[in-house]
């Protein structure tokens, strides 16, 4: 049985979708469902409900979004190409506060050429934040692509930010 849960975040809603062997699905939720979760939920193929992985990868998402978290560790299970697999393995390498470029990230999975490709896979990424594709930013430092929409990737980005200066600098006791 499939699941899902919202969780609210600073950033708004978010929809979680777990399949009883990981999470499968994270994405901001604006005014409209992902046409894929929302087929199967009309179907009646996924339920909103608590699950144990629902509810660790909400505590976990709140950790994230309260600067207490940098990495993740949650059973996943995302649906995708050899390729895509491949590519979103290589985003959830890119150490939190840090960004890579799509060539780097094409470079990382043995595919120079493959820009536009990693662009692609990117794009259809359904694990969101968990599988950091807000982390991957144009060659030339800009923010480009996201679908969640530029503002998201850029709160994302400058929290993580924030995160990792604080607690890279030296604690004074007083």
């Amino acid at each position: 049985m499939k699941a899902y849960k919202y969780i609210q975040t600073p950033l708004g809603k978010y929809l979680l979708a777990e399949n009883g062997k990981g999470i499968t699905f994270l994405e901001h939720v604006a005014l409209e469902l992902d046409p894929r979760i929302e087929k199967e939920i009309a179907a009646g193929e996924m339920v909103e409900m608590d699950t144990p992985l629902l509810l660790e990868g909400e505590r976990q998402l709140q950790e994230y979004f309260n600067g207490e978290r940098q990495e993740f560790d949650l059973s996943l299970d995302a649906t995708g190409t050899p390729f895509q697999l491949k590519v979103w393995e290589a985003l959830r390498q890119i150490p939190y506060g840090e960004t890579r470029s799509y060539k780097e990230i094409a470079i990382a999975v043995e595919n120079p050429k493959g820009v536009r490709a990693i662009g692609m896979a990117n794009n259809r990424n359904p694990i969101s934040i968990i599988t950091p594709c807000h982390r991957v930013i144009g060659t030339n430092g800009k923010l480009v692509g996201y679908a969640g929409g530029l503002h998201l990737k850029e709160y994302l980005l400058n929290h993580e930010t924030k995160v990792a200066i604080e607690n890279s600098s030296p604690q004074m006791d007083i």
